[in-house]
């Protein structure tokens, strides 16, 4: 598709999920695609993941949909686990549950963990891992030893583009591993080398954690290999008012919306 929107880390936030699908229908994209955690942390986990099924072209599955099968969710602060915990009794279909119910926890149910595209591997963690690493800035800093084995592995990986999300913060590393941050692109665009590999994460629909509350996507054109990023202000107070209404989510998972930590 010469036009591709790339959404991930919705995290059950209803409100910007629905903000970011109006922003991409203005951009003209050929199709959408996730690259996983619809689920995690929000009060709208049954209406987010029947969305982005009848949106996304494919999607991927995250750490926190993996966790959704898991009798005890692994590795995940508390706010996390309850939020989790809350989703599977929402979601896991009962043996009363309507069709819809099951079809919906199937379809989770048999989500990759990572997709292949010719030379465009799309993962929701890492192309080392593609369900819990994260990639984050400080894995490309040089402290006068050269390159980290985990980002030099993690490269090995790369076909020649890779995507990935996890972290809930954009940036572009580049072969260089150099972290260039959305802000600091002309135009929030960044022009793919055609012989140097690139990994693009792409930010967060639902929870940004890059100190901007704005939600964060990024649409590939395959035709011009360009990257850009779209950072769009959505109705975050309502969006936490439907957090706070349920109290089986910890507070703070409203509260970072607000801040984008």
């Amino acid at each position: 598709m010469p036009r591709r929107a790339i959404i991930s880390d919705i995290h059950g936030n209803l409100v910007a999920l629905e903000r970011a699908l109006a922003d991409i229908q203005e951009q003209k994209v050929d199709d959408i695609v996730c690259i996983g955690d619809i689920a995690g942390y929000g009060p709208d986990p049954v209406a987010c993941v029947d969305l982005v099924r009848k949106k996304c072209a494919w999607t991927l599955c995250g750490n926190h949909d993996v966790a959704l099968f898991m009798t005890h969710a692994i590795g995940f602060n508390k706010a996390a686990r309850e939020a989790i915990d809350w989703h599977r009794k929402v979601l896991k279909p009962k043996w009363y549950s309507w069709p819809s119910t099951k079809s919906r926890w199937e379809w989770l149910k048999n989500l990759c963990p990572s997709k292949l595209e010719e030379n465009v591997i799309y993962v929701h963690a890492s192309p080392r891992d593609p369900i819990m690493e994260y990639v984050e800035e400080s894995d490309v800093v040089d402290l006068g030893f050269g390159p980290s084995d985990k980002i030099i592995e993690i490269f090995e990986n790369i076909p020649w583009l890779g995507f990935c999300g996890h972290s809930h913060r954009p940036g572009i590393v580049t072969n260089d591993f150099t972290w260039i941050k959305p802000h600091e692109l002309e135009n929030y665009t960044y022009q793919l080398p055609p012989d140097l590999k690139t990994l693009v994460n792409i930010g967060s629909v639902g929870q940004p954690r890059d100190n901007n509350p704005k939600l964060c996507y990024a649409i590939f054109d395959t035709d011009k290999k360009t990257i850009t990023y779209r950072r769009v202000e959505y109705d975050v107070a309502k969006a936490q008012e439907r957090f706070k209404g349920n109290p089986a989510l910890a507070e703070r998972n409203s509260k970072r919306i607000g801040e984008g930590v």
